[in-house]
């Protein structure tokens, strides 16, 4: 049995990435690797992370514009511009912007 480590970055945090030119906000944390083989295989094998590592899934933008990301938290760094990310999805799961992270909405009673 692996044991589990624990997350550094929060949900809500803006984070960017190491090597590509993006930045994100932080939706959702797996403890370890739970996206498809075909999508880990994808990634040359010379910079693909480790499986038994968080990961994490962000609102994230970059010059092309937005979409959804899926990091390894050795990818991920503080982000130091400390500004709001452009995304459409960050104000549906989140309120303000406060010292480099968001707030999280109340979940809605339907």
């Amino acid at each position: 049995m692996t044991e589990e480590r624990a997350a550094r970055f929060r949900i809500g945090e803006v984070v960017r990435h190491r090597v590509f030119p993006f930045r994100g906000v932080i939706f959702d944390v797996d403890s370890e690797f739970d996206n498809t083989d075909e999508w880990w295989q994808s990634i040359p094998e010379d910079v693909r992370p480790s499986k038994d590592q968080p990961f994490y899934h962000l609102l994230a933008s970059n010059a092309e514009g937005p979409y959804i990301a899926y990091v390894s938290e050795q990818n991920l760094l503080n982000d130091g511009e400390a500004g709001p990310v452009d995304h459409p999805g960050i104000k549906l799961l989140f309120g303000k912007l406060r010292n480099g992270c968001y707030q999280r909405r109340p979940a809605s009673m339907h």
